[in-house]
């Protein structure tokens, strides 16, 4: 455990130097809600996106909060998305992959003992189109397929960045 916090915490130190490498232009913050299944969730988050780390490129690590299910989740995932360019239409849309740690706290009904919880690591693969809105955000959605026992089997998102 105190491995995965320090990891944790020298990822997050990156965080300063990825957005200052970036530039004002690509960075913007936002809120995510949505729903999972296995465990079936309402997801709710907010997540910071840092743009063109590469071309193309772009690091998105965000918070996710998962109720229901007699279950609830907390994952801090670190993102990144490959977006594509299409000439002829504004949504770009983009394919990606995660890693993150899920808080997971198993509900038990009164009397039947004590509550569960676990920390565990878990992936993602990520499917998703994002577009600019006339006042200069941007809207997106977004399909994450779970890799492993700790991440939920899919999760169905929709957002919204503000800034650039």
């Amino acid at each position: 455990m105190l491995k995965r916090l320090l990891f944790l915490c020298a990822l997050g130190a990156l965080f300063p130097l990825a957005a200052q490498a970036s530039g004002p232009v690509g960075t913007s913050w936002g809120v995510r809600a949505g729903f999972s299944t296995s465990p079936d969730q309402l997801v709710l988050g907010g997540q910071m996106s840092i743009g063109e780390v590469a071309p193309s490129l772009s690091f998105d690590p965000n918070l996710e909060l998962g109720f229901g299910d007699n279950t609830t989740i907390i994952g801090f995932n670190l993102d990144m998305h490959y977006h594509f360019d299409l000439s002829n239409s504004t949504w770009r849309p983009y394919i990606g992959a995660g890693a993150g740690i899920n808080y997971i706290r198993f509900d038990v009904p009164p009397g039947v003992g004590a509550d569960d919880t676990n920390t565990e690591v878990a992936g993602a693969f990520i499917l998703g189109a994002g577009v600019p809105t006339k006042s200069g955000n941007r809207f997106f959605t977004e399909l994450k397929l779970g890799l492993g026992s700790a991440a939920p089997d899919l999760k169905l998102l929709v957002g919204w960045n503000f800034g650039k």
